[in-house]
């Protein structure tokens, strides 16, 4: 099956009214991906590994092949009301360059493999790019089956877990692609680029408390409203990151009672920050995290700051990214920088030397409905993708 029939076949699963997914780990719609998954591997006789958290590698592994192993690949999870094209590009793709090198008669020297890491996004349990962490044993099973989705799932009540994971092993580099989450290549006018870094990032919980009350008869100067400190501290976020040019952004928030008429007790919100540094990414959050407290003390409320997670700059390997760089023609493509997490920044962290191909996007949009790839776009990466596996695995 080729790249489009592949993409038809897929692009229904998960998808909502609104024309967004919701591909959350372990729902009926992310496990129906997999098992469509499942299914084209079988179709090309490709081994499929699963580890006790849910990770897939589907191993192609000619007859004497060995050495090393190339692993490609994403993910199939979404992030809720989230764009098609996030994770599942770089599954079908890698799918398509198997066929590509096939046609080619290209016979792997190593292994190649096609991974498929769960709860890349972390919309479910809240850590970004779970699966590979376990992969790659840069998160413990004590710490990770105790997260808990919005309903109180337990991750340890929707996976064996407990087992050392092995399906990273053996791996000598990985080079994952993914849709571009900017307008970068738009601007260069090329329908590929390559990463050079993932700037730093991470997710922090700030817990607003205050008094609940009547919205009524509780008269303004009186109100110990966490609300209100909430608001303050957002609004600062953004300017603070205005000015600095990084990222600072509150989109998640839950609050307590929730009604309409009371004032509530207890505010919390999910800050996701990012920066050109690790020096940068600890200076916005603090300067946030001190802008809260000041909030709070105005408004005779309380904060704390949880940070739940965060990733380090990652820079991939100088040498496997020239060599994913290198155009079919003798040229090259352009090499930018990424302010997203990705697996490939966890598989770099442990070691793994790592690379990434980016398809233009055209409307710029990422989590969200409007995020899109050209077909023609897709098919240049699928090209970019073989070409890159053909000369790793000679």
């Amino acid at each position: 099956m080729d790249f489009e029939s592949m993409w038809r076949e897929l692009a229904p699963v998960g998808r909502v009214r609104t024309g967004g997914y919701r591909r959350q780990p372990f729902t009926s719609a992310e496990r129906e991906t997999v098992a469509w998954f499942r299914q084209e591997c079988a179709a090309r006789d490709l081994t499929v590994e699963e580890d006790p958290y849910g990770n897939l590698v589907a191993w192609w592994r000619p007859e004497g092949a060995a050495g090393d192993a190339v692993l490609t690949g994403s993910h199939l999870d979404s992030v809720v009301e989230g764009g098609g094209y996030d994770g599942p590009l770089g599954v079908v793709s890698a799918l398509a360059a198997v066929d590509a090198l096939r046609e080619r008669g290209h016979v792997p020297a190593v292994p190649l493999g096609i991974g498929v890491f769960v709860e890349e996004e972390g919309s479910r349990f809240g850590i970004a790019c779970l699966g590979s962490r376990l992969a790659t044993g840069s998160m413990s099973w004590e710490s990770a089956r105790e997260l808990r989705d919005r309903d109180g799932v337990a991750f340890g009540d929707v996976v064996a877990g407990g087992a050392r994971s092995t399906l990273v092993e053996g791996v000598g580099s990985f080079v994952e692609l993914h849709v571009e989450q900017g307008r970068d290549l738009v601007h260069r006018e090329v329908p590929v680029g390559v990463a050079t870094m993932i700037w730093p990032h991470g997710r922090y919980r700030f817990d607003f408390r205050g008094e609940a009350n009547h919205a009524g008869t509780t008269r303004m100067g009186d109100r110990r409203d966490p609300m209100l400190t909430f608001a303050g501290t957002a609004l600062e976020a953004a300017r603070i990151a205005l000015e600095t040019g990084d990222r600072a952004t509150f989109g998640r928030l839950e609050v307590s009672p929730n009604g309409t008429n009371a004032v509530p007790e207890r505010v919390t919100a999910w800050l996701d920050a990012r920066a050109g540094s690790e020096e940068a990414l600890r200076s916005v959050v603090s300067q946030i995290g001190s802008s809260a407290s000041e909030q709070a003390t105005g408004h005779g409320t309380s904060v704390d700051v949880t940070a739940e997670s965060e990733s380090p700059e990652v820079r991939f390997e100088e040498a496997l990214t020239a060599e994913v760089s290198r155009r079919s023609d003798g040229g090259s493509w352009p090499a930018i920088a990424t302010m997203a997490g990705h697996d490939a920044g966890v598989l770099s962290a442990a070691g793994i030397p790592t690379a990434m191909l980016f398809v233009r996007n055209p409307t710029g949009i990422s989590h969200a409905p409007a995020e899109y790839a050209a077909p023609e776009d897709c098919l240049a990466g699928v090209e970019a993708l073989a070409d890159s596996l053909q000369r790793l695995t000679r």
